[in-house]
């Protein structure tokens, strides 16, 4: 068969999969996106995320990861929201947790999907295959971006012109020559509404993040304290954030996402503080089992939930804040005495 039946033949059967969107490229970058990379890690500002720094090499180049793969195809699946994700900033006694940690682990899902995708190809075309989701070092943004699903927007995540902000990203690598989809072209425009939604000011200049800003990384990869400078701008979120996502303009095209799996649960959409703080471990992982929020572990997660106490403004989570400074883990217990402190004060 010929390269476009085959093209022709895995779009089809990834779209039956439910993926949203698909592209094709080249398994190669260019020396400007490794550049780009080479910059971000010299700046430090990958912060304590070594694993992006020890196998820089192979992030850059596909080639160098596995020299006979020849195309990379680009797969999307669409997390967009029914309602709007921020609306839970406002209620303080509440969590926030970030739109795709709401239900199933997305790496999970994405990895299903992409095997039996792959195991079609091999068995169609004969060729050697490779899946990826997010774990692996691939550059997903910038080959999403060379197979045409979108661009790079200036909060450097994923844009899409039919799914705005909200593409997950998976890749699968192949011997297979398949025809190549033309990279996608910038459509910012003059618009910095991602840059000013920042919480934090994570973005020292558009298309950079400095990662140790970021309340994501410091919610989820940040091991130890929260700096102090930024707790107050946590405000209630205890895992990642939404807000350079959501604000983008070209999310008013998307329509909320088909994947079940990745649909919100409705006890993770505006959980209790007052609760979450008197998780154990068992706990913990009974709410969150199947869903990426587990991966972070208890103590890391109770050291979030103490931040949000303290700025919630609520003199009822007196006692909760109490119950975390006392916590046997001394970053939680740390993170509850300042959360009692800040509650204190309002008497």
């Amino acid at each position: 068969m010929d390269k476009v039946s085959h093209r022709k033949a895995i779009t089809d059967r990834a779209a039956a999969l439910g993926f949203d969107a698909i592209g094709f490229t080249r398994a190669a970058l260019t020396e400007r996106e490794r550049d780009g990379l080479r910059g971000y890690l010299a700046a430090g500002h990958h912060g304590t995320m070594r694993w992006m720094a020890d196998r820089a090499a192979e992030r850059g180049d596909p080639a160098a990861m596995w020299p006979d793969a020849v195309t990379v195809i680009s797969l999307g699946l669409s997390y967009a929201p029914e309602d709007d994700p921020l609306a839970t900033l406002v209620r303080t006694d509440r969590g926030n947790i970030s739109v795709y940690a709401r239900h199933r682990d997305y790496h999970d899902v994405i990895k299903g999907k992409l095997k039996h995708l792959a195991q079609f190809i091999a068995s169609r075309a004969g060729a050697e295959v490779k899946v990826f989701v997010d774990t692996a070092p691939v550059m997903e943004k910038p080959l999403a971006r060379r197979a045409g699903l979108g661009w790079q927007g200036k909060h450097t995540n994923l844009v899409s012109r039919r799914h705005g902000s909200w593409l997950l990203l998976g890749e699968i690598m192949t011997t297979l020559d398949l025809p190549a989809d033309a990279p996608h072209a910038d459509r910012c425009g003059t618009c910095t509404a991602c840059q000013a939604a920042c919480p934090t000011d994570a973005f020292p200049a558009p298309y950079k993040l400095d990662a140790r800003r970021c309340i994501s990384y410091l919610t989820i990869e940040h091991d130890g304290p929260i700096p102090v400078e930024f707790r107050t701008a946590m405000g209630n979120r205890i895992y990642g954030c939404d807000d350079c996502l959501a604000v983008c303009p070209w999310n008013k095209f998307a329509q909320a996402g088909r994947e079940q799996k990745l649909a919100a649960r409705n006890d993770l959409v505006a959980p209790r503080l007052a609760v979450l703080a008197t998780l154990d471990e068992a706990g913990f992982r009974a709410l969150f089992a199947g869903g990426p929020v587990k991966r972070i572990g208890r103590n890391r997660f109770a050291r979030n939930v103490a931040v949000a106490i303290g700025n919630s403004d609520d003199p009822g989570l007196l006692d909760a804040a109490r119950g975390l400074a006392a916590d046997s883990d001394p970053v939680v217990a740390e993170a509850g005495g300042w959360a009692l402190n800040q509650l204190k004060n309002l008497e």
